[in-house]
């Protein structure tokens, strides 16, 4: 009996030991699809992206009337907090749709240098070239933020 004791013991612990190791946590399962708080949450990081978009009108009038002083001045101005934006709201996506929109938003600013050099060397073909590419890109980018429609 007095054998029996350390063997049941240590069967015991063996027991314990193999069915807390086997019994892991699950693991996390990634969303994907937006559920209706998380497009609500995003819709608030949309809005100022949004805007940016808009007053992208008033830049190709500045393009188009080759004011190349305001168009520097308006990439550099209105559009300064745009990339930080498009940063924040860019990690709040899908885990699949956070690659695109990040590149998304780094072919839209490239297009941004692309027309300042261009105002700089006050080149009105290649400026307008740029803001249509910019256009395409800013539209793309927020089609891939979801909405309420």
């Amino acid at each position: 009996m007095r054998l029996l004791r350390p063997i049941l013991s240590l069967v015991l612990v063996l027991v314990t030991t193999l069915l807390v190791s086997c019994s892991g946590p699950s693991q996390a399962k990634i969303p994907t699809v937006y559920s209706p708080e998380k497009i609500v949450q995003l819709q608030s990081y949309r809005e100022p992206i949004a805007s940016a978009r808009e007053s992208m009108e008033t830049l190709k009038g500045f393009i188009q009337e080759q004011n190349w002083t305001d168009t520097r001045t308006f990439i550099h101005g209105p559009f300064g907090a745009l990339r930080q934006d498009m940063s924040i709201a860019s990690k709040k996506l899908l885990q699949k749709d956070q690659k695109p929109a990040q590149d998304l938003a780094k072919e839209l600013f490239g297009h941004f240098e692309k027309i300042d050099a261009a105002a700089k060397a006050r080149n009105s073909l290649l400026a307008q070239e740029q803001y249509i590419e910019a256009i395409k890109d800013f539209d793309s980018y927020l089609n891939l933020i979801p909405t309420n429609n």
